[in-house]
């Protein structure tokens, strides 16, 4: 009995420590704005009483998911609270999420603190959602040696665009119009102007698909109406989104698609000087010679959110809470898988919300981990294991629906994962094999084939023998002196009949 309270008070004393943590850390995540603001508060306060004019610099360097638009938004809110003369995005990304990417364009359109994008350093690139930024942007500017464009929207749910299976009405269409009939190239690489080498290869770059054309189509409309709102050529953002044509730095200047080359801050913020621009319909002309300009970090709040929403860490979430639980299942107040697996699969869930989740590759999973646990419950000699298998693979892989760099799952880590689960499938089926083969060890099994020891004397109306750690009733077909060794030959209700293990040696 105390052994029992013992065990019951240590238990109790877990849970309360991880109640304590729950709450530490509620309240970490309730006061940490709070203490945020109050930071920046003090830091308004500070450039207010600093004279001349001033900037801050937010920098993107990579792919654009739910993690750059919190940082992105949060920066544009922390400028207009101090009331900076410009906001600068320094940005190199291969592209993004559709979602993320309008959020961010959202936020640039409605900032009242002019938004300058700058491509830089020398090398970087604003591909596919850094161009929309870009045109977003009230200043559009690039370091020598950038360039712009190839903002054709990736297929969602496959691979490249294949080939239409019947022509378009316009196949002829020249890849140099950029206007409303420039349907037919959506992988195209050509020099502004230079139309495609072949009306094959033309052909060959049609969107294949309704849905591949409305998302173009789509695309090609938003760019436009953000070029025509900051003066910018529409003719090229267009072509930039159904060819996907690209432009270095010199090149977007000479065609009014970006503003100005700055090769560092100073030269932008000098180029940017005496420049009007339009802020939410009123002329702004912009004082930025000499601006002291202060560069924000993600915290770590846009740190976490971007490692939760790598798809890689989303998806390991995932399992890491299915195997976590399944784990508690088996083993009832374990705690800690419990805990783990609720908070990685929560975690998990929520990187799912904000990521281009295929759902039926989300099933296929949790069918796949159903069917390998139901190894251990069902005879299935493995089918339900190898199929299990198969289900969970195939549902990774297609469980990100997007093409885009840096929004998928590592194959080695599916093969990883997937070859973990076999493992443990396999020791399942060999544990369960074992435990088949073994010989029954409880129950009225065990009582007729164990051996016990006589403590008083045996015959055929009374007698005692010690077995299993207790004593017996036992009759024999002869008498039996104590301290011999007995084996049991049967059983009728409570009392066993035995023989002395001698008489094989007889």
């Amino acid at each position: 009995m105390k052994k029992s309270r013992s065990t019951t008070t240590g238990i109790d004393r877990i849970r309360r420590a991880l109640a304590c943590l729950f709450v530490l850390a509620g309240a970490l995540l309730f006061f940490a704005p709070g203490m945020a603001d109050e930071e920046a508060a003090g830091e308004e306060s500070n450039g207010a009483d600093s004279a001349g004019p001033s900037a801050i610099m937010l920098t993107v360097d990579g792919a654009i998911g739910p993690a750059t638009t919190d940082y992105l938004t949060r920066g544009i809110q922390t400028a207009e609270e101090r009331g900076v003369d410009l906001l600068i995005i320094r940005m190199d990304t291969p592209g993004g999420l559709t979602e993320a990417t309008r959020d961010i364009v959202k936020a640039i359109r409605s900032s009242q603190v002019p938004v300058a994008t700058w491509v830089a350093p020398g090398g970087a690139r604003a591909a596919s959602a850094g161009t929309y930024i870009l045109y977003a942007s009230h200043v559009a500017a690039m370091a020598p040696s950038t360039n712009v464009g190839a903002a054709t929207p990736v297929s969602i749910g496959g691979g490249a665009p294949q080939a239409p299976d019947e022509p378009e009405k316009n196949p002829d269409q020249e890849g140099g119009g950029g206007g409303e009939e420039a349907e037919d190239g959506t992988g195209s690489t050509e020099p502004d102007g230079e139309a495609p080498e072949s009306d094959d290869a033309a052909e060959s770059e049609k969107p294949s698909s309704a849905s591949e054309r409305k998302a173009i189509n789509d695309a090609a409309a938003w760019i436009r109406g953000l070029a025509q709102e900051t003066g910018r050529n529409a003719e090229w953002a267009e072509r930039a989104v159904r060819e996907g044509v690209s432009l270095t730095s010199e090149e977007a200047v000479e065609q009014n698609v970006a503003d100005l080359i700055a090769a560092d801050l100073t030269a932008l913020l000098e180029s940017a000087d005496g420049r009007e621009v339009d802020v939410l319909g009123d002329p702004v002309t912009l004082a930025t010679a000499g601006a002291a300009v202060e560069t924000i970090e993600p915290d770590w709040r846009s740190e976490l959110l971007a490692i939760i929403t790598n798809p890689t860490v989303a998806y390991l979430l995932m399992m890491i809470g299915i195997y976590g639980l399944l784990l508690e299942g088996y083993n009832p107040g374990a705690l800690v898988p419990g805990t783990v697996g609720a908070i990685c699969l929560l975690l998990a869930l929520y990187a799912f919300q904000v990521l281009p989740v295929n759902y039926a590759g989300l099933l296929l999973i949790l069918l796949g981990i159903i069917l390998i646990v139901s190894e251990a419950l069902v005879p299935s000699f493995g089918a339900l294991g190898f199929g299990g298998i198969v289900a969970m693979v195939v549902g990774s892989i297609i469980l990100m629906d997007t093409d885009v760099p840096g929004f998928e799952i590592a194959m080695e880590v599916i093969g990883s994962v997937a070859t973990l689960s076999g493992v443990i499938m396999f020791a399942i089926a060999y544990m369960a094999v074992k435990a088949w083969r073994s010989p029954v060890v409880s129950g009225a099994e065990e009582i007729e084939s164990a051996t016990a020891e006589v403590i008083s004397t045996v015959d055929a109306t009374d007698g005692w023998v010690y077995m299993l750690g207790e004593r017996w009733q036992a009759r024999s077909d002869r008498p039996i002196p104590p301290g011999t060794p007995v084996r049991v030959t049967g059983r009728q209700g409570l009392i066993v009949r035995v023989e002395p293990i001698e008489s094989d040696r007889e």
